[in-house]
């Protein structure tokens, strides 16, 4: 039977009072993947397999260190794992790049609906896919000077990326 968590505790890096009330009792930890962040209903196991749904406003990221309460009183403490970015840099692009081609780049990341976010000459795009199945789909672009880099985020920073739906 799952447990239904749906009461929001507040988070024990933020509140001292929920660390030591952690510190004093026994409670469920639950590792999230960072797609959960933003979903209203999860479904996850506890590291101990119990089933734990957590429903939630889709106006709350979820962080490490969330804890939770089910309905039958339980605490429940969430983990996110990190996340693995694929970096574009395009600091080093030739200035005289046919148009085409970053028109065909967009295409694969919107058509496959990576999540990206653009700072300064850098594309973030979030991993949802095998890395090197991206990265060979870039590669055969062939855009000149474009370096291909990976990053991981910390578990605690929440990107904003730009998404896609139909």
């Amino acid at each position: 039977m799952t447990e239904i968590a749906q009461l929001y505790l507040g988070n024990i890096n933020d509140n001292s009072d929920l660390a030591q009330t952690i510190a004093n009792k026994a409670y469920l930890e639950i590792t999230l993947t960072p797609s959960d962040r933003q979903k209203g209903r999860i479904h996850a196991h506890t590291n101990s397999g119990i089933a734990i749904g957590i429903i939630k406003s889709r106006d709350l990221t979820l962080r490490s260190g969330d804890l939770w309460q089910t309905d039958s009183g339980r605490l429940v403490l969430t983990h996110v794992q990190q996340q693995e970015l694929l970096v574009l840099d395009f600091s080093a692009v030739e200035q005289n790049i046919m148009p085409a081609k970053l028109v065909y780049l967009g295409h694969v990341l919107g058509n496959h609906h990576y999540p990206i976010k653009i700072i300064d000459n850098k594309v973030l795009v979030q991993l949802i896919t095998d890395r090197l199945i991206l990265e060979k789909l870039i590669i055969e672009i062939n855009i000149k000077g474009l370096k291909i880099e990976y990053q991981t985020s910390a578990e605690d920073t929440a990107i904003a990326f730009f998404q896609h739906s139909h």
